[in-house]
């Protein structure tokens, strides 16, 4: 029998006692993993939580297939799809505090900003798609009078997704959102740091009604899976790139990591620019994949923008993410937070801010751990050059640096190596997947979103048959010659 989450929040934004199974979700049922596993913790012990194993891939695929071939996908008509949806969303929405308390407790984002973002938004996405589920439609070609072409869209199949740590819930919803609504069945791998939320929403999919094998989770470290969608780093995608070429060419999408140029001209308003530059790279602890964590500014303003910059960071509040005036909490796991001890380590938040220093880097506020437990100061560098790591590579953490640009064609150039026409001329120019214009973390179920190059392959999001909606289905084309009878 799978053990038990049990725990009783008694903080200042959510007070409940929260208790449900934490095993595997395999055919609409919560069982331990096959070799009797648990993944273990790198921090506080939170709870126990199964562990699959490559067995359990196989009875998750299998239990996966025959739900696609019997209970969903072309057995069960777009409108059933959408009244489950919809009836998913609203038990989402009933549990939205403890969903979001969850995000908190195993994230380490704040209570406030995982209601009113991750859960919000992921309760929007499941709606939206809702919406989309009983409007895939197919069409009829007239080629000549004698022959009769029509086109289907058609599921794909079995859908393996991977999640990311940084937005459990949310980044669950954007993957079954389309899958589900495109009548694809589902197996999906949480992060092993953050997988209650996705636990949770399993108790939810059984609340709905869905059909068994529909929807399965596999909580742990890493038959016929026809497409892989991955949220996660630029190295994971590369490995899920080689591995679905070297098997059967699978269908995949990837939404990676980034390293986003945050763009300050001469002629902005300063106290706006360095609150919205603050939320951009210190917002979720900096575990975003859109963080703007390089941080362009035009030299005219470069020292009035640093000094509003850093009296902007030194006001967040770093501490516990249920109090709530709380901004940042704690990185989500000691791994991510480490510093290296050898090269095991050698990519984690530490040993970034330890690189910047060695190499010339000043900083200017930040650059420490924060009390005993896994917080770090909100951190800038500056006197950076583009060679460096922390400017190169993705953190992944509260760290951003501030660069110091002449003019546009050497602020494009910077940017590109890794007033409002004058940021409508320069979006084009910059080779991102997303743009924003005063605002930054703007996101919307109905607007595509996803990065260029490293940072990605299609859109997780989007509208339409044309975009998202498209690479859940497979289009088949069928030709019928007309026969005359006698």
């Amino acid at each position: 029998m799978p053990s038990t989450f049990a725990h009783e929040f008694k903080t200042p934004t959510f007070k409940a006692k929260v208790a449900f199974r934490t095993g595997l979700f395999i055919n609409g049922q919560f069982v331990n993993g096959s070799d009797n596993t648990t993944i273990d913790s790198n921090g506080k012990v939170i709870t126990s939580v199964s562990e699959g194993t490559a067995k359990d891939v196989d009875l998750a695929v299998e239990a996966a297939n025959e739900a696609f071939d019997t209970t969903w996908g072309r057995h069960a008509p777009g409108t059933q799809h959408s009244i489950l949806m919809s009836k998913l969303a609203a038990l989402m929405e009933k549990n939205a505090d403890e969903l979001a308390a969850l995000e908190a407790l195993d994230n380490g984002k704040t209570f406030n900003w995982a209601r009113n973002a991750d859960v919000a938004g992921s309760i929007d996405c499941i709606c939206y798609y809702a919406g989309w589920a009983n409007k895939v439609t197919d069409q009829v070609q007239e080629i000549t009078e004698d022959k009769l072409t029509y086109t289907r869209h058609e599921p794909i199949g079995v859908v393996c997704h991977t999640l990311t740590l940084r937005f459990a819930v949310l980044m669950m919803a954007w993957k079954l959102g389309p899958a589900l609504a495109c009548g694809n069945t589902v197996v999906l791998k949480p992060s092993e740091f953050t997988p209650l939320t996705a636990i949770r929403m399993c108790h939810l999919v059984n609340e709905a009604s869905f059909p068994p094998g529909v929807v399965n989770v596999l909580s742990g470290y890493g038959n016929t899976i026809e497409k892989v969608a991955c949220t996660g780093s630029t190295l994971v995608g590369h490995k899920i790139m080689e591995a679905a070429a070297k098997s059967n060419l699978k269908n995949i999408t990837l939404e990676l990591g980034g390293k986003s140029p945050n763009i300050m001209f001469d002629n902005v308003d300063i106290e706006q620019a360095a609150n919205w530059a603050a939320f951009s790279i210190f917002w979720n602890h900096g575990q975003t994949c859109c963080a703007g964590s390089r941080i362009f500014v035009q030299e005219g303003i470069h020292d009035k923008f640093l000094k509003r910059f850093m009296e902007k960071t030194r006001s967040l509040k770093v501490g516990d993410p249920f109090a709530p005036d709380t901004f940042q909490g704690p990185q989500v796991s000691e791994i991510q937070f480490n510093i290296c001890s050898g090269n095991t380590l050698a990519t984690h938040i530490m040993s970034y801010i330890v690189s910047g220093k060695a190499v010339g880097a000043k900083v200017e506020i930040g650059g420490e751990r924060l009390g005993s437990e896994g917080f770090i100061r909100p951190t800038i560098f500056t006197n950076v050059d583009p060679s460096m790591k922390i400017v190169q590579e993705e953190i992944f953490g509260p760290v951003g640096v501030v660069i110091k640009f002449k003019d546009e064609e050497d602020m494009i150039k910077q940017a590109n190596d890794t007033n409002l026409n004058r940021a409508i001329n320069t979006a084009p120019r910059l080779k991102v997947g997303t743009a924003w214009i005063n605002c930054i973390n703007s996101l919307h179920s109905n607007v595509p979103f996803g990065g260029f190059k490293q940072s990605g392959i299609a859109m997780p999001v989007g509208p339409s048959l044309t975009l998202y909606l498209a690479l859940y289905l497979m289009m088949k084309r069928t030709r019928t010659k007309m026969i005359s009878l006698p």
